[in-house]
């Protein structure tokens, strides 16, 4: 039954790959959704499509963690830090320009960080509340006044889009705005195509480096779930795509060994969240006490996840502070000492936590129910189509019930799933965290009270003072001494609070074909984080790095 469902998704996948006049056109899939919809907001979360950061909207520079965490500066040349941490300054590159023509100037990025200060739910990344203000010095030169000292102040600022003053000034609702024709400063920014299965976006017009771009086109065929992306990288219909694959070297690589390649390596955290601020407010009394926290985390069997559902991909986090391998040089090895049991799975101490706690049965219908004796029904809300979510999460409601845990499982589609956790709807869910070079930025997305209602990486709505308190010192300082004693007493105080359960960072998953392309990055050449989900802004370097073979 499987086979048939694959072969009839390749055959659609085929079906909506008429070629386009162009002669350089990459086949990708970067999100997966039952239909596209016209939207290229850059600043929305939910329902913009994946490709419209980075190849319509360029930003100023792009760390590449790959390259020692060193900027890949892109519409900006340079920029320089103040020695007292309180200012930084951009210089733009000369004679940048929009799709349209218009030039780009100092003053589009004064606009923007003034626009989203004006519609703050357009801030996704809260930026806002570090900038005293900004100012054009002259029409290459916009100088960031700071809050607050902060010595990784570059990188946040690099996260928000640039957007063109002459066309959004006349935009009434900017958060509603769907943006169907963008005017953007890319390397692709014209949809020349675009139906509720395929669209294309194609080569910027005026991009100031079109001499390093070698690909005219990228096509987005619309598929829907993990089967339908596994089914036409099979048959070679995609160039570049991110998705799980299960048993990859048989069902993908295989059916082409000299072309089909993919490379992994650890990446983001999965962990996870308890909404505390449940719309339930039976499930928001468990959700809030770290004991009933501690005791979920020790009821998840996350080697079992791994071997079953990630077929042995992703790497076990069993750490309470979030960290695990991927920082372990930052480990505050008093973490493991004080805390590392509840991150272990465990399930005898887990019921008998439980119990000490007060989660019994008390009206004997076979679920614990709140000390106070009001029931606790979970959901657990994860995207239709994203089958290793889905797997892990039934692997996880077994251990659940069996310890007396009244759980199911909801999967709506990815754009309702990123909206209610946005919006605080949810109960239960796995999410993803990003990996960054330090572990400031996760701690920072997860647990920032600002980003509240802007972003799913802070779904679980806990946040500490001490906590934030610290995360600003850490920016205020340069020493590296400094700088590990902060990040210490923070692994501490969220381990202690256990607000995320981790259970494996994901490996970035990132399948390509060389039958078409050259360029790609890989574990033998790995110059870039390839990975074309909108997450890693480090995918345009990828891009420009594609040279077409041949034919």
């Amino acid at each position: 039954m499987l086979t048939r469902k694959l072969i009839a998704a390749a055959a659609v996948a085929l079906a909506m790959t008429t070629p386009v006049s162009a002669q350089a056109v990459v086949t990708v899939s970067s999100e997966q959704t039952t239909t596209w919809v016209r939207n290229f907001n850059p600043f929305g979360q939910t329902s913009a499509r994946a490709t419209t950061l980075d190849f319509i909207y360029e930003p100023l520079a792009i760390f590449n963690r790959r390259d020692g965490n060193r900027p890949n500066f892109r519409l900006a040349e340079s920029f320089e830090l103040a020695d007292d941490l309180k200012s930084i300054t951009f210089t733009l590159r000369e004679g940048l320009k929009w799709s349209d023509g218009e030039p780009l100037t100092a003053d589009d990025i004064v606009f923007t960080y003034d626009y989203i200060k004006e519609f703050p739910a357009l801030d996704f990344i809260s930026v806002s509340a570090l900038l005293e203000s900004v100012e054009k010095v002259d029409e290459r030169t916009v100088r960031f006044n700071l809050i607050e000292p902060n010595s990784l102040i570059a990188n946040t600022l690099v996260g928000m889009p640039i957007v063109p003053e002459h066309i959004w000034s006349e935009v009434e609702d900017p958060v509603t705005f769907s943006n169907e024709n963008p005017v953007g400063s890319g390397p692709l920014t014209e949809i020349t195509r675009f139906t509720p299965q395929v669209y294309e976006q194609c080569r910027n017009p005026n991009y100031w480096d079109a001499e390093t771009l070698a690909v005219d086109c990228i096509r987005l065929p619309q598929l829907a779930d993990n089967p339908q992306v596994l089914a036409a990288l099979a048959n070679g219909t995609l160039d570049w795509a991110t998705s799980f694959i299960p048993d990859i070297d048989n069902t993908f690589v295989a059916k082409d060994p000299e072309h089909h390649k993919y490379w992994f390596n650890p990446s983001s955290l999965v962990a996870y969240s308890l909404n505390l601020e449940s719309p339930d407010e039976n499930n928001r009394k468990a959700f809030n006490d770290v004991n009933f926290r501690r005791a979920m985390s020790m009821l998840i069997d996350r080697q079992t996840i791994i071997d079953i559902a990630g077929y042995g991909y992703p790497l076990i986090n069993e750490d309470p502070s979030m960290l695990g391998k991927t920082y372990e040089s930052f480990a505050n090895p008093e973490v493991q000492a004080k805390f590392g049991q509840y991150g272990k799975f465990d399930p005898e101490a887990a019921t008998a936590l439980l119990d000490e706690a007060g989660y019994v049965d008390a009206d004997g219908d076979g679920f614990r129910d709140n000390p106070d004796g009001t029931p606790i029904a979970i959901d657990i809300e994860i995207p239709n189509g994203w089958t290793d979510w889905i797997d892990a999460v039934q692997i996880t409601m077994e251990s659940l019930k069996a310890a007396g845990l009244n759980v199911k499982m909801s999967t709506p589609e990815a754009a309702v799933w990123t909206s209610d956790l946005i919006e605080a709807k949810y109960s239960m869910t796995l999410n993803a965290i990003a990996s960054s070079f330090n572990p400031y930025f996760p701690y920072r997305r997860s647990f920032n009270p600002d980003d509240f209602g802007k972003s799913r990486f802070s779904a679980q709505r806990w946040t500490d003072p001490e906590v934030m308190d610290l995360l600003n010192q850490y920016t205020r300082t340069k020493d590296p001494a400094e700088q590990k004693q902060i990040m210490d007493e923070i692994q501490l105080i969220v381990a202690e609070n256990m607000p995320v359960i981790p259970v494996y960072n994901s490996p970035a998953f990132y399948q390509y074909n060389t039958k078409r392309f050259t360029g790609w990055a890989s574990a033998e050449n790995p110059f870039v984080s390839p990975v074309v989900s909108n997450a890693n802004p480090a995918r345009l370097i990828q891009l420009l790095a594609l040279r077409p073979v041949a034919q």
